[in-house]
């Protein structure tokens, strides 16, 4: 145990995603060492970044001396590579990024980019979270989020289940909800 041939069996790796956006302030807080340390200790090995357009850059670490190995880049044409890959995916708030990451069963944080006006994204993230299939936060609050997070309270999302978005197509119409 403990020796390099086990490296890649103990890889638990935490892949951010912030699509095509640019949302500093995430890039921003998981680059925190409040963060990685809250990640390292609940065992995770590595952080790898998708930063789209943000001018924030993350500090690369090669995980030596008890921390994360971490990695960052701007864009990728295998972003479902790295989903896949993922122990856990801590995301934006778009709909596409959500909804691909539940479809492959992945643990998700979804953070709300409170910058956006009229952001109906957040209304969706709050449901599903609601709906226990995801955990929603906010860049200030992630920390909090990652150290009181319990992944096997998590139920899998059927990609059947339209009602969180038709209950936020409905309140968006103005229809109450029931």
């Amino acid at each position: 145990m403990g020796d390099d041939g086990d490296s890649t069996e103990c890889r638990r790796v935490v892949f951010v995603t912030v699509g095509t956006t640019c949302f500093d302030a995430l890039v921003r807080a998981v680059d925190s060492q409040t963060i990685k340390k809250e990640l390292f200790t609940k065992g995770y090995t590595h952080l790898v970044i998708q930063m789209g357009r943000g001018s924030y850059i993350p500090t690369k670490s090669t995980g030596e001396n008890g921390s994360l190995d971490v990695h960052y880049f701007t864009f990728s044409s295998s972003i479902a590579d790295h989903l896949r890959s993922a122990s856990l995916v801590i995301s934006h708030a778009g709909s596409g990024s959500i909804f691909e990451t539940l479809r492959l069963s992945k643990p998700l944080i979804v953070v709300v980019n409170e910058d956006l006006m009229d952001n109906h994204q957040s209304e969706l993230a709050e449901e599903l979270a609601e709906n226990k299939h995801l955990y929603c936060s906010r860049p200030q609050t992630l920390d909090r989020t990652i150290a009181d997070m319990d992944l096997k309270s998590l139920l899998p999302y059927s990609p059947g289940d339209a009602t969180p978005v038709a209950k936020i197509i409905n309140r968006f119409l103005g229809f109450l909800d029931d």
